[in-house]
């Protein structure tokens, strides 16, 4: 874990170093990243993706945006029964901003937070905890609901107490971003049939980089790379942000990490929606069968990048932007079958797992 004070007070960066030839916590820990929002692979040395990765990073699982649910019907039976008892669902509120607005996740645990300003959270009349993130005065409140335990099934005490708060008291609507693992939309037809919905496919854009400077990574060891100063140059090359810091430039004093080296050719893959933690680790899978190629770079980088506004961030650990809104992780694989993993979140948040 990074122990730099001048970054401690704004961000949390823990890093870890494995191989997949032993045993690791590198699938339980994509698993906990449940909501993202964007997936960035670099591929340095490379002009374009051979098949099998392409078709990996072009076949994300859709996902369904519904207008104005009432969030009362996450607690149908039917959706229930045929969604959250069965698979993993993930839903989350669209364009709702986490420190000024009511905001809801359904995790694929059966769990349901909600974030809500200090009026709702009141007329609600369901118990919860003041935020993390409140600054000064306790304005925000998060309720936190195990849908799959047994007070929470229908009739039960907790259930009839929320569906009440959520019915009767205060009738919270909002756009949600809803999606299925494995059953898709007919796992969700019990919502979709009464509400205006549409399907979305993630969106992929690449770009082809030339002459790209990087740092001379040639193990999993790196310890003459700053993690902080690695992370800092790859997202800079994501953004596509000059990191050149000429005496002309006003604009960026980014440099690239040394020891450098030159891609003469490099591919930069980003694909963004509502992404599932199984198809980011297909693509994982994808990228180790990459490596192994002759003539392939000896590494590459994947980057995970959560919602900024989500109400929770590793497993159900609640999120928000008091200070920072970091809520990542990036990998990065050798040809060797080892990896370095950095998971990065904000100060107030729990430590990654």
């Amino acid at each position: 874990m990074s122990a730099d004070p001048q970054r401690t007070l704004r961000s949390l960066l823990v890093s870890e170093r494995s191989s997949f030839l032993e045993k690791n916590r590198l699938s339980a820990q994509a698993q906990q990243h449940h909501l993202n929002y964007k997936v960035s692979v670099l591929l340095p040395e490379c002009s374009s993706a051979p098949s099998h990765l392409d078709a990996a990073l072009k076949n994300f699982s859709s996902f369904y945006l519904i207008r104005k649910l009432l969030l009362y019907e996450l607690l149908d039976k039917q959706f229930l029964e045929t969604a959250v008892y069965q698979g993993s669902v993930y839903g989350l509120s669209y364009r709702t901003k986490i420190d000024q607005e009511n905001c809801v996740a359904l995790t694929p645990n059966g769990r349901l937070s909600l974030s809500l300003d200090k009026d709702s959270y009141e007329l609600l009349g369901v118990e919860g905890k003041p935020s993390r993130f409140n600054h000064r005065t306790t304005s925000r409140f998060v309720v936190s609901v195990d849908l799959t335990n047994s007070s929470m099934a229908p009739g039960g005490r907790g259930y009839q107490r929320l569906l009440t708060g959520l019915t009767s008291r205060v009738q919270l609507h909002t756009d949600f971003l809803l999606s299925h693992h494995p059953g898709g939309g007919a796992a969700l037809q019990s919502i979709l049939s009464r509400y205006d919905w549409s399907e979305h496919s993630p969106e992929v854009s690449s770009r082809s980089l030339t002459h790209l400077s990087c740092p001379a990574l040639l193990t999993s060891d790196l310890q003459s790379c700053d993690p902080h100063s690695f992370l800092e140059w790859l997202g800079a090359v994501d953004a596509d942000i000059s990191y050149e810091n000429t005496s002309s430039s006003f604009l960026s004093s980014l440099i690239c990490p040394e020891p450098t080296a030159t891609a003469s050719q490099s591919l930069s893959v980003s694909i963004c929606g509502l992404l599932l933690p199984q198809d980011v680790h297909r693509l994982i899978q994808e990228l180790r069968c990459y490596l192994e190629q002759p003539r392939m770079a000896s590494w590459v980088a994947l980057t995970v990048h959560g919602f900024t506004d989500s109400p929770v961030s590793w497993s159900d650990s609640e999120h928000g932007v008091l200070t920072g809104g970091e809520n990542l992780y990036t990998l990065l694989l050798f040809h060797d079958h080892t990896y370095r993993l950095h998971l990065a979140t904000g100060a107030p948040h729990t430590c990654p797992p």
